[in-house]
């Protein structure tokens, strides 16, 4: 079978999947006003990433994650685990009031930002087929140097270094276009060749130390979205390694960094690797203290969505923590557009403003909220886009602020990007976004217009001009394809005939 990269979605199915939905839901006692927000929230999602052109555009992607990872699979989860869709919330209906409404918003931007997107890719072109390996060896190359040097030299706030990391992309481009070529040079025979086995295996030793989901899950991410955007054909035994490595890392793995960012140590770094060593020795154990630390958490806090801890599902929905937020907002009142303007003001790089204030509004609403010490500035808990819109102007930011903001995103990367399935730098967005979309709140939105763009431009020239030349410092550069030449003709030998004698000079 195919990977799907699906580019539309009958909408027919989306209505009989939505009814089905909202019927298990009633019948499990949820409210009919609950389930009917559902099944719009579902039928419009549906709609909007059909307008967007589905997995063809980034902004196609956006919506998807948003809708999945946000909303959607909480609610099937609820609805598996047998439990009223609304209960464990404080402002149930309120909640999918807001859900329904910032799904207008996004199909709103989506049909404005593609009036205003340019036709052609701005980057488009940059990498083909016949540099595309050696493009890869170098990101390969340029990433694991990299890493090198950060865990070596010292790259403080305001540094060269430090503003290298922001656009540091490399190792998930190094996978995106290790597939995609060996998808194609293959015939699709294989999707993996070396230079993506490096790539996602420093990435995922990065995740492991670093104590970080996201790492953890990127090798996969870009593997899956690369072979999928090239029509990949995957056999029954790939299918079953990749279902049990999902489960491997939503049950040992997750569990893993959670428990394991309470000895996390910046500053020495293979003090930190002993650390983990001894935590992975013995995985059962790191994830039965895990469970205990979560569920002494839950009784202090109320729990989440779900009755009982699910592991990952509880990080694969934002129903539970926008709630909480949504019902902060209703009782307090909201704090107005401030946060978006510091959030624009942070794009200024430390160079240019040397004392630049650090923001972090996922540790300021977690303090709002009474979840964090006094102390504790770095600690914040992640919450969708919409909640954030409604906590800073209500209706005016789920219907003003989050769309403009949209329409910038969709507008940029599908110009620059086009078509996500002829271009690299397209997927590599559409993996970013699947972070972005469900947890990142606007501030995530507005980061990403400035320094992700940045880091996608820079990326995307060096993939097609500097990454090929510093591969040829471990590699033979590429030969050039020969051309067949035709069959030599032969001709039978023949004597020069020499002009007959005449008459001598007189």
């Amino acid at each position: 079978m195919r990977i799907p990269f699906p580019i539309h979605i009958p909408l027919w199915r989306a209505a009989v999947f939505a009814v089905s939905l909202a019927m298990i839901q009633m019948y499990q006692g949820t409210s009919p006003t609950f389930a009917l927000y559902s099944f719009l929230f579902v039928l419009l999602s549906v709609v909007t990433f059909n307008a967007a052109g589905g997995f063809s555009s980034t902004s196609g992607s956006y919506v998807f994650f948003f809708s999945v990872l946000a909303v959607i699979l909480g609610l099937c989860w609820k609805a598996v685990l047998g439990e009223r869709a609304d209960s464990n919330l404080l402002q149930p209906n309120l909640t999918m009031q807001i859900y329904v409404g910032m799904m207008l918003s996004m199909w709103l931007a989506v049909v404005i930002s593609k009036k205003l997107t340019t036709r052609r890719a701005l980057l488009g072109g940059l990498v083909n087929d016949s540099n595309m390996h050696s493009a890869t060896v170098g990101c390969v190359v340029a990433g694991l140097v990299l890493i090198v040097i950060f865990s070596t030299a010292d790259h403080a706030e305001g540094s060269a270094l430090s503003a290298i990391a922001q656009i540091n992309r490399f190792l998930p481009m190094a996978i995106i276009l290790g597939v995609i070529y060996e998808v194609r040079s293959t015939g699709g025979r294989r999707s993996v060749n070396l230079p993506v086995i490096i790539a996602g295996g420093v990435t995922m030793i990065l995740g492991l130390v670093g104590y970080s989901k996201e790492f953890i899950f990127t090798p996969l991410a870009c593997w899956l979205i690369a072979a999928a955007s090239q029509g990949y054909r995957i056999t029954r035994l790939q299918l079953c390694g990749v279902l049990l490595a999902i489960y491997f890392m939503a049950h040992y793995l997750v569990p893993y960094t959670q428990y394991g960012r309470n000895f996390r140590v910046d500053e020495d770094f293979w003090g930190g690797v002993s650390i983990s060593i001894d935590l992975l020795s013995d995985l059962e154990d790191t994830r039965t203290k895990y469970l205990k630390i979560a569920a002494d958490n839950e009784e202090e806090r109320g729990g989440g969505y779900f009755s009982k801890s699910q592991g990952l599902m509880d990080r694969l929905q934002m129903i539970a923590p926008d709630d909480e937020l949504h019902d902060l907002t209703e009782r307090r009142g909201p704090m107005g557009p401030f946060p978006l303007i510091l959030d624009f003001e942070n794009l200024v790089p430390h160079a240019l403003w040397p004392g630049k204030p650090a923001v972090n509004f996922g540790n300021f609403y977690s303090h709002q909220l009474g979840h964090l010490a006094d102390d504790d500035v770095t600690t914040g808990i992640s919450f969708s886009p919409a909640a954030e819109a409604y906590h800073l102007s209500k209706w005016v930011g789920v219907f003003v602020w989050a769309p403009l903001l949209w329409i910038m995103l969709f507008v940029l990367f599908d110009s620059l990007c086009g078509d996500p399935r002829n271009s690299p730098w397209g997927l590599l967005i559409c993996s970013y976004y699947a972070h972005l979309a469900p947890e990142k709140m606007l501030g995530g939105i507005i980061y990403t217009l400035g320094y992700l763009t940045f880091g996608i431009v820079f990326a995307a020239f060096s993939a097609a001009y500097l990454m090929p030349l510093l591969a040829t410092l471990v590699k033979a550069p590429d030969r050039a394809p020969l051309r067949p030449i035709g069959p030599a003709r032969s001709f039978a030998s023949r004597a020069r005939s020499l002009p007959a004698p005449g008459p001598g000079p007189l």
